[in-house]
């Protein structure tokens, strides 16, 4: 009794067992680790008979197993040892399979399914949303442009409480300095509101270069080498200067306008 004592005193604990058979092996830790999809971390652990790290006993001699079969040595054996020196077997417990799958825990997470279509529902309502705000639908100015004629009492108290500031300087200004800054070799577009006026602008590869509301009293000015195309959702609300050139009759109040301008004098597309 006293030579088989002796015995299991010499025997190696079970991390160093494993780490001495992986080094005769001549195998490195990244390497076991990779094969046996068990996290460096948890092997270095082990080698170093630190089984805190393995998440509980069922965990513990799942690894053993695994590592013990990649160095070459009898898993049950080094299982047994374990118990030995941690508190003997436990309970029955699952089938092997349980092992095979805890070596890498994360792939047990299931996908949240409700979560991956409420986000597909939002993704597809936001792309429909964005299609009839911003896309070539010709209903869109429309809509757009029922936000201002709504409010008829904005438009009215603003001209009232602003009408020396608002309107008269927008007049002679723009097509002074719209004159002076437009380059003969690119087509320019300057706009001032004189009601509020929805506005979508594309250049010459249609891409959507602005939209959105244009306030009353407020300039905005457009550039692109070739050809400017625009949406006007309350043309007569606005006037234009295109390359320097104001152009009359752009349309009128509540009408929806397309309108295409290229380099020289002013023409609709």
């Amino acid at each position: 009794m006293s030579i088989g004592n002796a015995a299991e005193e010499d025997r190696p604990s079970v991390g160093q067992a494993l780490q001495q058979a992986r080094n005769d092996a001549r195998l490195s830790i990244d390497e076991v680790s990779t094969s046996t999809r068990v996290r460096v971390p948890i092997v270095q652990a082990i080698e170093a008979d630190d089984f805190s790290r393995c998440g509980g006993d069922v965990y513990a001699r799942g690894h053993i197993r695994t590592l013990a079969r990649e160095v070459g040595l009898d898993p049950q054996e080094l299982v047994a040892q374990y118990d030995a020196e941690h508190g003997g077997r436990p309970q029955p417990t699952a089938p092997a399979a349980l092992f095979e799958a805890e070596r890498i825990r994360p792939e047990r997470r299931r996908p949240n399914w409700t979560v991956a279509m409420v986000t597909a529902i939002v993704i597809v309502i936001g792309f429909v949303g964005f299609t009839l705000i911003g896309g070539e639908e010709p209903a869109t100015p429309p809509a757009a442009e029922e936000t201002p004629s709504s409010q008829p009492s904005q438009p009215d108290k603003s001209s009232e409480s602003a009408d020396p500031t608002d309107t008269p300087p927008a007049d002679p200004k723009p097509s002074d300095s719209a004159i002076a800054a437009a380059p003969a070799d690119k087509v320019t577009v300057q706009m001032t509101a004189e009601q509020n006026v929805w506005i979508s602008a594309e250049d010459h590869n249609g891409r959507l270069v602005h939209e959105g509301v244009l306030q009353k009293g407020k300039s905005k000015t457009f550039t692109d080498d070739e050809r400017l195309n625009l949406v006007l959702g309350n043309a007569g609300g606005v006037k234009l200067y295109v390359n320097g050139k104001e152009v009359k009759d752009v349309g009128e109040d509540g009408q929806v306008q397309r309108v295409s301008y290229t380099r020289g004098d002013p023409e609709a597309g």
